[in-house]
């Protein structure tokens, strides 16, 4: 029986990016996939190019939201894949066959969560790489070291989201890592690592944009350690302190 996937995109006013993000999911080789889009009231145009894309988009909502994270949340209501992943208004599948690798990874059926590569790119050239998060193989040890799967690679079964939750709302900016810790370290799921480039996701997102949001998205990751009972301070300057090698490894993304 083939594996269907959920691909979940929330947008608000994304219309110079999100053509570009639609193509990439509609363009995957993996046949079953599910595109769940929830736009938050867009007024820039992003509806009209939701319709011109409608023919690929399995469901569309189009309504306020309070935020990002519960936009997700919707989505993740109205999926009715095996499992579920995103794909943000601002980001892109590396290749084609993305989703074919996930899908191979889900045939163990111990698997409940699957992860890959990620590269940020320049925001108006993505083919220019400026970080490259190789992530490694998963030790569940290591997220007590600052160690985090990016989750925009991140595909789960829709089952664990069941019984585990989506995203807490409460958290502004870190809801994602928040929901990855609970998942990992307290559902102590089985988690397979793809060595591959999954997704080119654009830089100057929200969590990075200004100074300000850097010192929320610090204070929420502390967070969301302790309300996980992983850790505390040091887990959260090993957490910043690890990202530096992706700086320097960018030039291997694709090799």
């Amino acid at each position: 029986m083939s594996l269907h996937i959920s691909v979940i995109t929330a947008v608000l006013n994304r219309a110079t990016t999100l053509a570009a993000a639609l193509r990439s999911v509609h363009g995957q080789e993996w046949p079953d996939v599910e595109h769940v889009v929830i736009d938050g009231g867009s007024t820039d145009g992003s509806l009209e190019i939701l319709r011109q894309h409608r023919w690929a988009i399995s469901k569309l909502v189009s309504e306020p939201d309070g935020g990002i994270y519960d936009a997700l949340n919707k989505g993740i209501s109205a999926a009715t894949g095996d499992v579920i992943g995103f794909m943000h208004a601002d980001d892109e599948f590396a290749t084609p066959d993305a989703l074919v690798r996930v899908a191979q990874a889900f045939e163990d059926p111990d698997v409940d969560a699957v992860y890959g590569d990620l590269v940020y790119v320049k925001r108006h050239d993505t083919s220019q790489v400026v970080r490259y998060w190789r992530a490694g193989t998963y030790q569940r040890s290591q997220l007590a070291h600052g160690w985090m799967p990016p989750h925009p690679t991140f595909y789960v079964r829709r089952g664990v989201y069941s019984r585990l939750g989506g995203f807490d709302t409460r958290y502004r900016i870190a809801a994602d890592y928040e929901n990855m810790l609970r998942i990992l370290w307290c559902g102590s799921v089985k988690a397979a690592y793809i060595p591959q480039v999954l997704v080119r996701m654009r830089v100057g997102g929200m969590s990075n944009k200004s100074f300000f949001n850097v010192l929320n998205k610090s204070r929420e990751d502390y967070s969301a350690l302790r309300q996980n009972r992983i850790g505390g301070l040091q887990a959260l300057l090993l957490k910043n302190v690890t990202k530096l090698p992706q700086f320097v490894t960018k030039a291997a993304a694709f090799q």
